[in-house]
């Protein structure tokens, strides 16, 4: 059966973005706060390599403790290595979802069964929205595709409740529609998008 192409996106330029931004982290920022308030910047990066390593293994239908984990029980400790094993893992994760039968079927992230075509949404939307974390927790510059935007709104608007407006990631934060679409984007994850370091202190 051919798989249908309407079903893959393309996870380069969100996983080529978190990898700029990864590049551009000094030692001295490992500790600072980010928008996520259980992380700082080492716990966040260490969160992103897990979640490429799982996200590549779901994609490679390969299931076990990488895709069984519930993410919010795992122990995060930024390894040594993370400058080249962040990439590497991208790298690697990019590499996996472009295979057309990634996208088929079922597989198992974060140890939740679901289609393999919203698991790779999934995969894309983690890349995009803590890209956008790394970048406000170092103060540089983020732009993501519009392609990837329009991916991770489309996935994050269907998942919401309507009536008490919560989303997979916690309560919404309420963006005008006027707003840029990353800002609506980042309101739809439970974050703020006018978070800045200073209001975490």
């Amino acid at each position: 059966m051919e798989t249908n192409r309407m079903n893959l996106v393309d996870l380069g330029p969100a996983a080529a973005g978190m990898a700029r931004l990864a590049e551009g982290v000094g030692d001295v920022r490992l500790g600072d706060p980010t928008p996520c308030p259980e992380y700082a910047v080492r716990d966040l990066l260490a969160h992103v390599i897990g979640l490429s390593t799982a996200f590549r293994d779901a994609a490679r239908k390969d299931l076990g403790p990488t895709t069984d984990t519930d993410p919010r029980k795992a122990t995060l400790v930024l390894r040594d290595d993370w400058r080249t094993a962040l990439p590497r893992r991208l790298e690697e994760l990019v590499t996996a979802w472009s295979v057309p039968a990634a996208w088929e079927g079922g597989t198992r992230a974060g140890g939740v069964a679901l289609p393999a075509a919203i698991a790779g949404r999934f995969a894309l939307n983690e890349l995009l929205v803590h890209g956008w974390d790394l970048a406000r927790a170092t103060g540089q510059d983020y732009d993501p595709d519009g392609a990837s935007l329009r991916v991770s709104y489309g996935l994050l608007e269907a998942t919401v409740d309507d009536g008490g407006r919560g989303g997979p990631f916690g309560p919404v934060v309420e963006v005008p529609e006027q707003a840029p679409l990353l800002d609506r984007v980042i309101g739809l994850s439970g974050r703020r998008p006018d978070w800045a370091p200073d209001s975490a202190r």
